[in-house]
C-alpha cells in the first residue's frame, strides 16, 4: 500500500485550503490605516533595535539593503476578513538584523513612524518568519502601504506587520501595542480567528 504526502502528490492546494476561517480572497490590496500617512524619506529613514541590555543597534537605509535583500512569496490575511495569496515581496530577513543583538527577552514591540506600535513574540520574527519589507508586487512600497519599509509577519494577521517601521524594542513581557490596547487580540493567529481579545 502506498501513501502520498500532499507536498509530493503533484497536485497544487486549492486556494480555499489556504484561506483561514472567515477570510475572503481578494486580488487587489485594500488600504487601511488609522490616522495620517507618514511621509518618510529613505535618506532620513533609520531602523533601530533596542536589545535586552538597552543597547541600540542602528541601520540606515543603505546599511539595511547591504545586509542582503531577498525575494519572498507569502499569503497575507487582514483582520478585516480579506486575504491575498502568493503575494511577492522583497525585504531583509529579521534573522540578519538580529545576528548581533542580545535576545534575552522573549517579546518585541514594533515602533512605527507616526507613533503606531504592535507587539510580537520574538520567536515569531526569527527562523525565516519575518522581514523588513521594502517592495511588494514588484514595486517599492507606497506610503499608504507602509513605505518605505514595513514589518512583514505573514503568519499573523496583517496588523502585526506594522507599517512605516522604524524600530523594535525587546521586552521581558508581552505588553500590548496600539491595536491590542484597543480590543484586538494579543497574538493574532488567523487560523484560530484571534481577531479580538
Amino acid at each position: 500500500m502506498a501513501f502520498a504526502n500532499r507536498g509530493f502528490s503533484g497536485h497544487r492546494r486549492k486556494p480555499d485550503d489556504r484561506l483561514p476561517p472567515g477570510q475572503t480572497l481578494v486580488q487587489g490590496w485594500p488600504v487601511l490605516s488609522a490616522g495620517p500617512t507618514p511621509q518618510v524619506d529613505t535618506g532620513t529613514w533609520e531602523f533601530v533595535i533596542r536589545d535586552g541590555s538597552g543597547t541600540e543597534h542602528r541601520w540606515s537605509w543603505e546599511q539595511l539593503l547591504a545586509l542582503g535583500v531577498e525575494d519572498v512569496r507569502v499569503d497575507i490575511h487582514c483582520v478585516t476578513h480579506w486575504s491575498k495569496l502568493d503575494m511577492p515581496w522583497r525585504g531583509v530577513s529579521l534573522d540578519k538584523l538580529f545576528e548581533n543583538v542580545e535576545t534575552g527577552f522573549d517579546y518585541v514591540m514594533a515602533h512605527s513612524y507616526g507613533g503606531y506600535t504592535s507587539n510580537v513574540p520574538r520567536e515569531d520574527l526569527l527562523d525565516g518568519k519575518a522581514w523588513i519589507a521594502i517592495e511588494a508586487d514588484g514595486a517599492p512600497l507606497e506610503p499608504e502601504h507602509g513605505g518605505p519599509a514595513r514589518l512583514l509577519v505573514p503568519h499573523l494577521y496583517f496588523w502585526k506587520s506594522a507599517k512605516w517601521i522604524r524600530g523594535l524594542t525587546l521586552m521581558p513581557s508581552n505588553e500590548p501595542g496600539f491595536w491590542e490596547q484597543n480590543g484586538y487580540h494579543i497574538y493574532g493567529d488567523p487560523w484560530k480567528e484571534e481577531r479580538y481579545g
